[in-house]
């Protein structure tokens, strides 16, 4: 079994990292690049480093400032927001990014996925999926950063996207988001069962135990959050060291061992 993955998730906005509640992300945090020294020293398995007002301009991505954040990074990092064309991933790549991150533009141009796909592996593409629950019992997509629906199902859109070529999907609950009252495990597992690939989980983790069902219950490869890891004394390793004692296997690292 593949080792399950513990990953901060950096909201950026502007000028530095955000904190909000159903994407309402409004409270400042601090700088990026602090941040991503701190979880340097705490060897995390991977960063998210996610532009949440880039789909509100026209812009390429921050090039510039991906590639200083790139320069102090020393674990895999996944840059999303404002992706849109084949050449924006080239430069991403070339900045310091690993793995690239994909929403809203997957719905206006769904072949952009597979172009990734094909120029660059399918493990460099990250699909990130945004829902909300509907009357229906099921979930909604939303694109740009929660603020329009597309009308599609949560498990045709998953379907869809590793049919297209993305090598792991990243799921997260707007409704959920920020609150530290844990995953919808029900979205989770939903998606799980879909697609063969990755899924991380995301939106509402809170402390251990969330991330513990996510994986047990729900079955995902891999665990994201922000809040949990800036507003409480809870740490990657500690995370690792929960999950560890479930039984799950997970990439231990000297700050992580008792």
């Amino acid at each position: 079994m593949l080792k399950v993955r513990v990953i901060p998730t950096l909201l950026w906005k502007e000028f530095g990292l955000v904190k909000g509640v159903a994407f309402d992300s409004w409270r400042r945090v601090g700088p990026v690049l602090p941040a991503v020294k701190v979880y340097n020293q705490r060897e995390v398995d991977e960063l998210v480093l996610l532009d949440i007002a880039a789909h509100s301009t026209a812009n390429d991505p921050d090039f510039e400032s991906i590639g200083e954040f790139g320069q102090d990074c020393f674990v895999p990092l996944t840059v999303g927001g404002g992706i849109t064309r084949i050449d924006q991933v080239q430069k991403l790549l070339r900045a310091g990014a690993d793995k690239v991150c994909v929403n809203t533009a997957s719905y206006s141009r769904p072949e952009l996925i597979t172009e990734i796909a094909m120029r660059h592996g399918a493990q460099c593409v990250v699909a990130s999926i945004d829902v909300r629950s509907n009357h229906e019992g099921g979930w909604t997509c939303f694109s740009h950063a929660g603020e329009r629906s597309t009308e599609r199902n949560v498990c045709d859109w998953a379907r869809e996207l590793e049919s297209r070529g993305a090598g792991e999907i990243l799921v997260t609950s707007i409704e959920r988001d920020g609150t530290l009252q844990g995953y919808d495990l029900a979205l989770v597992e939903a998606v799980v069962s879909t697609v063969s690939i990755p899924v991380i989980a995301s939106g509402g983790a809170g402390n251990y135990q969330h991330m513990v069902e996510a994986v047990t219950q729900a079955g995902a490869s891999a665990v994201a959050a922000a809040s949990m890891f800036h507003f409480t004394e809870q740490t990657p390793a500690g995370a690792k060291n929960a999950l560890a004692e479930a039984g799950v296997p997970v990439r231990r690292t000297f700050l992580a061992m008792p």
